[in-house]
């Protein structure tokens, strides 16, 4: 009697194995979830989180979800084209600076936003040649992934 329901489990889990894997296979250009992140090591915290960055920029790699925190080093106009973002530049403790561009028609605005404040981040970080960009620091509006955030004062704007 229980050989039938193992047999039965076992042609689920390999049926359910095979769909993950035609899934992977065929969904090119689509964004990288929190699973793809974590298990392609790009996922990255803290001090760990920035030597990701550093080696993104030098590599000139994109899509690489990171999670630091750095010093606001300057602030910029809202980038009003399209979805509207809240811009900043953001200096990193090895003086590394990259531009965080904070999707604001699907997250607050970080208020009283000034030179010289804590900002800690989670996003996508895409290369450029000056630093880089940090992105999707917001929930995802079609909940496919995790998203990112940014927490400024204790406070998470998601």
């Amino acid at each position: 009697m229980r050989r039938p329901f193992i047999r039965i489990l076992l042609a689920l889990s390999l049926g359910a194995g095979a769909a993950f894997l035609v899934n992977q296979c065929s969904d090119e250009g689509r964004r990288p979830s929190l699973e793809d992140a974590t298990e392609s090591k790009t996922l990255s915290r803290g001090a760990s989180g920035e030597r990701d960055i550093l080696e993104a920029f030098e590599k000139k790699i994109s899509n690489r979800w990171v999670e630091a925190s750095g010093i606001v080093d300057r602030l910029l106009p809202d980038d009003n084209e399209g979805a509207r973002h809240q811009r900043f530049i953001i200096r990193l403790t090895s003086g590394h600076s990259l531009l965080v561009s904070h999707n604001i028609d699907l997250a607050d605005r970080l208020p009283d936003l000034e030179a010289g404040d804590r900002v800690e981040f989670r996003g996508e970080y895409e290369w450029n040649s000056q630093g880089g960009v940090v992105h999707w620091t917001h929930h995802d509006p079609e909940g496919r992934m995790e998203g990112g955030w940014l927490n400024y004062k204790g406070r998470l704007y998601e």
